[in-house]
């Protein structure tokens, strides 16, 4: 089982170190309160200022309107790996909220609508006691992710017959992220490992809505994969500790390397991937409606991140050792979503939502830092619509699947973290609105 310790805080530095960027494989449902309630099947209804996000053809026709909310998200995870039962691992990851805060503004002129929102379509965190994973001997060190991108999106749409209607947002995307892990030195003790990096990208969602009649509308929405550069910083004790790399060794380095400093800058490009929705929605009376879309992620696009070093040391020890990429080797997916929406009275709605969301990625590179399994969400929203004013609430419940990932004793690093890992998670949000 120490073995076994040892082998996943090394695996656990691979990851930290070639990775920083996986903000961009957890988007959100939460980008609306109405769609959050909802379970994010908007694509074809697309009715509020979050269209901007959804389907941006939806902003042709609306009312001017700007809209506040706010989201909180509370992951809930789990590891356990008991292959030595007098030494197992049952670990906890430490409660937190994370927030997703959002503004979205249209306005409608004749056939145009302009829009901008400014919002988190991508985030998250955990956190974890190291010890409850990694054993005695890293007290005070941390182990935690924290991972967030904004969008400024502003976009414009065109109303091209009274059934047709076309849209488009340009997306900036901001990405943020730290990474903290202890690193153990062998005799030279336990050190801490961060990692802070921050990066742009630009890119574009192009939507259609078709209204076929009163009743049922039709909407689909493609959303381009975007490069995002990261850069940063990252700071490890264990190198200053190093052996010199001696002459003739690194082709690039004939001369040789001295250990390298604490700390070194680094980028790294990480592909946001394509993204493609379509919808439907259909009302049976004036009361009831109901959505329903079929969205797919091109999470293929992150096959491997590559790292650059500054510092030479820094560059050719990672390379030498392939620390400094990371193959990631997530898989397409597609998730299915329903919704419903039932005006109560003509100020009040109550929202019900559903969404099947698979695992991207494979058991070979799953990690506790980035939890991923395969989800059944439910969701439930209400609003209430005054002449101006409008004020919603929505709940999310992520049901994780456990996944048990294998111990392979023929290759022990065919799988990065054995055992069983679990992650549940709770969002709520809360959106004020009001018409001009």
């Amino acid at each position: 089982m120490k073995k076994f310790r040892t082998t996943l805080v090394t695996l656990f530095l691979i990851f930290a170190v070639s990775s920083s960027a996986l903000a961009n494989g957890l988007s959100l449902n939460s980008v609306g309160t109405r769609a959050l309630g909802m379970g994010g099947a908007f694509v074809g209804l697309a009715n509020d200022g979050s269209a901007i996000y959804w389907n941006p053809a939806g902003l042709a026709g609306q009312e001017s309107a700007v809209m506040l909310y706010f989201t909180g998200i509370t992951p809930m995870a789990t590891y356990k790996n008991d292959m030595n039962p007098s030494n197992e691992i049952d670990a906890t990851a430490i409660s937190k909220i994370h927030t997703a805060p959002g503004l979205f503004a249209n306005y409608t002129m004749n056939k145009w609508a302009f829009g901008l929102g400014i919002y988190v379509p991508a985030g998250l965190g955990v956190e974890w006691n190291p010890e409850d994973i990694m054993g005695p001997g890293v007290e005070g060190k941390e182990l935690l992710s924290q991972i967030g991108v904004i969008s400024i999106s502003p976009s414009v749409a065109y109303q091209v017959t009274d059934k047709f209607s076309l849209g488009v947002a340009v997306n900036v995307y901001y990405g943020m992220f730290d990474m903290k892990q202890p690193v153990p030195g062998g005799q030279l003790g336990v050190f801490q490992f961060d990692e802070t990096s921050t990066g742009t990208g630009v890119g574009f969602t192009i939507g259609a809505k078709y209204d076929f009649s009163e009743s049922f509308s039709a909407g689909v929405s493609f959303r381009t994969s975007t490069k995002v550069s990261m850069s940063g910083d990252a700071s490890n004790g264990l190198f200053p500790n190093l052996p010199t790399i001696p002459p003739g060794v690194h082709p690039d380095y004939p001369n040789g390397l001295q250990p390298g400093p604490e700390e070194s800058s680094f980028s790294r490009d990480v592909e946001w991937p394509m993204w493609i929705g379509g919808g439907v929605a259909y009302k049976p009376n004036d009361c009831w409606t109901i959505t329903f879309d079929g969205q797919y992620s091109q999470w293929s696009t992150l096959d491997k991140l590559t790292a650059e070093y500054d510092d030479p040391y820094w560059n050719a020890v990672m390379e030498a050792s392939g620390e400094n990429e990371f193959d990631l080797k997530w898989e397409d997916a597609v998730q299915i979503r329903v919704g419903t929406e039932y005006m109560a009275s003509k100020s009040i709605a109550v929202r019900l939502g559903y969404y099947y969301d698979p695992a991207p990625a494979p058991d070979e590179t799953l990690n506790v830092l980035f939890p991923s399994s395969t989800n059944h969400v439910a969701t439930a929203g209400f609003g209430y619509f005054g002449e101006k004013l409008s004020v919603e609430a929505a709940v999310e419940y992520l049901f994780g699947a456990e996944r048990d990932i294998p111990f392979d004793p023929k290759d022990p690093t065919k799988y990065s973290t054995p055992g069983k890992h679990q992650m549940d998670v709770f969002a709520f949000g809360i959106g004020l609105g009001w018409k001009f």
